[in-house]
């Protein structure tokens, strides 16, 4: 299985940035695809995660209404829509897949499988 995340780059505050996550390397019908990130000495931190097959999209609290989260399938792509960018969203981007079910553990990096590379974002003030 493969991650490939990218988009990443320089944006000024109130910009906005899609970033993509392309899947490879076997059928994802029972995975749910998250994406985290990770600023300069802060630990990783819970972003959205969409189910596969659709039907479900779940993202941090602190996140709604900026981020969104869709999927093309016929792509094998997950896009993280990034809007109203803050400073604060200074970080590495990082996709990741997982087979896990319980909601409650989508959140938790240790439930994923298997981790793209990252793509840093910077917004500028």
């Amino acid at each position: 299985v493969q991650l490939q995340a990218s988009g990443g780059g320089l944006v000024q505050a109130g910009g906005s940035l899609r970033l993509s996550c392309v899947a490879s390397g076997r059928t994802f019908t029972n995975y749910k695809v998250g994406w985290f990130r990770q600023a300069p000495g802060k630990e990783r931190e819970f972003v959205g995660v969409v189910r596969w097959t659709g039907g479900m999209t779940i993202y941090a609290d602190a996140l709604k209404g900026r981020f969104t989260i869709s999927r093309e399938i016929s792509k094998n792509t997950v896009y993280l829509q990034m809007n109203s960018l803050k400073p604060e969203d200074t970080a590495v981007y990082y996709c990741a897949l997982t087979s896990r079910a319980i909601h409650s553990m989508l959140g938790v990096p240790s439930s994923y499988d298997y981790w793209g590379q990252g793509t840093l974002v910077t917004v500028s003030s």
